[in-house]
């Protein structure tokens, strides 16, 4: 699922678009506070767990989300975009009084998303469990199989990637469902330059170690960056950032002034996807 978004014409409203109906009947629905939100509708509940949400509209195909004046969308953008795709992606109820469907019942009747979940029941999960990992599948689209990645399941994508992709030709690439959201500043010309540092000169050094560094958004001055693979959990791995990745990042692009990292080093903090009050996991 790709979710576009629409800055309207008051800066506290933006417009989500996930290319799906929303609401069956049409028309709209309000909800001004999250205990309206909870009386109504579950997936309006889970955008005011994130805070500072004042109003959230439910439309026909669309999610209009209004926040407090002096919240950033910086801040809750990424947070609403998890949100809307996990709770659509699961088939869980918009309002209320809608019957719940079963978790990816859309999909049920589709033999190559069953044979991915199959592959990841039998052949991946027992493998990354013994860590405290878990994958789950999420949507399959244009090659590309999108999986929620939990724990030690995100420094094995890439062997998760040749398992499936052993087993199923047609897909091409797996990717992390937080990495398929729309990021407008990764096709910038500052996302374009920190992205040919992190592949021509720190990653191939890293690739050395079992590691890998992926770039997550720019957002103005601002880079997001994940460790990978033997830099994740990595004790080493704060020196790695300062001294290597962030200085060689800025050398390159000296419009950058900070480069952070969004890497779940268990029970680290997470910059660039804050949990959400209800208890949104942070990667």
């Amino acid at each position: 699922m790709f979710i576009q978004t629409e800055q309207l014409a008051d800066p506290a409203q933006l417009r989500f678009n996930p290319g799906q109906e929303i609401l069956a009947q049409g028309g709209e629905q309000t909800f001004a506070s999250a205990e309206e939100a909870q009386a109504g509708s579950p997936l309006a509940a889970r955008l005011f767990e994130a805070g500072n949400i004042t109003r959230v509209t439910l439309l026909q195909a669309a999610i209009i989300v209004e926040k407090h004046p002096d919240a950033d969308w910086t801040d809750l953008k990424p947070a609403m975009l998890v949100a809307i795709m996990d709770h659509l992606t699961h088939g869980h109820p918009i309002l209320s009084t809608d019957t719940p469907k079963a978790e990816a019942a859309s999909q049920d009747d589709n033999p190559l998303h069953n044979k991915i979940r199959e592959i990841i029941d039998e052949r991946i999960m027992p493998v990354v469990s013994r860590d405290g990992g878990e994958v789950e599948f999420v949507d399959f689209n244009d090659g590309d199989v999108i999986l929620e990645l939990k724990g030690s399941a995100r420094s094995l994508i890439g062997g998760i990637e040749n398992m499936i992709r052993h087993f199923i030709p047609e897909v091409e690439r797996v990717v992390d469902h937080l990495d398929a959201i729309p990021k407008p500043g990764l096709d910038t010309p500052e996302g374009r330059a920190v992205k040919q540092v992190l592949d021509e000169q720190i990653n191939p050094s890293v690739a050395m170690h079992g590691g890998h560094i992926a770039l997550v958004d720019v957002q103005g001055d601002t880079v997001f960056i994940r460790l990978e693979g033997g830099c994740q959990g990595c004790g080493m791995a704060d020196v790695t950032l300062k001294q290597g990745v962030e200085v060689a990042i800025k050398q390159a692009v000296p419009s950058i002034n900070a480069v952070l990292d969004s890497t779940d080093h268990a029970g680290g903090q997470n910059p660039y996807f804050a949990p959400g009050k209800g208890g949104m996991e942070a990667y």
